[in-house]
């Protein structure tokens, strides 16, 4: 499954690539909420050939194109996470698949077209970009810290939506990036690229295939309160682990205020 789930992640991302310089049919599913014609064609791709391969297998995507299987097997699918990068011509976005078995994690797949990096991971089994192993930063403290953070589509009528919290974390660290794709900042802590994220507002397609790279290369999983994290908690807290609990006083704090 995870070399026929990276055969896919191939042929996405060349689809993407080859759409990345057209004009895009953009539509609004929320005010920063979009969706392309892109999305959906890959989507399409993804999820018809996972039917014809895995009739059984339940399905998640983020375009709706599910599937309710009979299967332990559940694919969790986002066709083009970064689909506002995409939109706009910036390029930043991949393609991420992530298998649950029954409700457990058990690879995760994300394709960076247009760096040609292939990230996986295999439940304990390891973290890999491009087949090399993967292994989280050491950095020992917040304040030399590089942190990823990202806002939820509905910030604009919701108060709980990471600002308050951006504003007081970015007063404890080195840096900060909001680069508009959660798998990848998932990948690049994983990598050790980053040294921790934190967000709210995901959804599992976000999430399925990068958290499970994070844990995967050493790192620590949690929601906003330092509790165990699962795929269904739209609050994640990722990190080196040396700096997570640094990570949660700093979130505690701005919530309780």
């Amino acid at each position: 499954m995870l070399d026929f789930a990276i055969d896919l992640a191939y042929r996405a991302g060349a689809l993407a690539r080859s759409g990345l310089e057209r004009e895009h049919a953009v539509e609004e599913k929320g005010r920063a909420d979009l969706v392309t014609e892109t999305d959906r064609a890959i989507e399409e791709l993804l999820v018809g050939s996972i039917r014809s391969r895995y009739p059984d297998h339940r399905i998640v995507a983020e375009e709706g194109s599910n599937n309710t299987g009979s299967s332990a097997y559940t694919w969790v699918i986002d066709p083009l996470d970064g689909t506002t990068n995409y939109a706009h011509g910036v390029p930043l976005f991949c393609v991420s698949l992530g298998v649950l078995q029954g409700e457990a994690p058990l690879f995760g797949v994300v394709y960076d077209p247009l760096r040609g990096e292939l990230f996986t991971a295999y439940r304990e089994r390891g973290a890999y970009c491009n087949g090399r192993r993967l292994q989280v930063s050491q950095t020992p403290s917040l304040d030399a810290a590089l942190l990823t953070t990202g806002f939820p589509y509905d910030r604009f009528t919701q108060p709980d939506n990471n600002i308050a919290e951006f504003s007081r974390m970015v007063l404890h660290i080195q840096g900060v990036r909001r680069t508009g794709s959660a798998a990848l900042d998932l990948c690049y802590v994983a990598a050790g690229r980053t040294d921790g994220h934190w967000e709210l507002g995901l959804h599992p397609w976000d999430t399925a295939a990068g958290a499970l790279l994070v844990a995967e290369a050493g790192g620590r999983l949690s929601d906003w309160q330092n509790r165990d994290w699962t795929l269904w908690n739209p609050r994640l807290v990722a990190s080196n682990g040396l700096i997570h609990a640094q990570i949660v006083k700093v979130l505690t704090a701005t919530s309780a205020r």
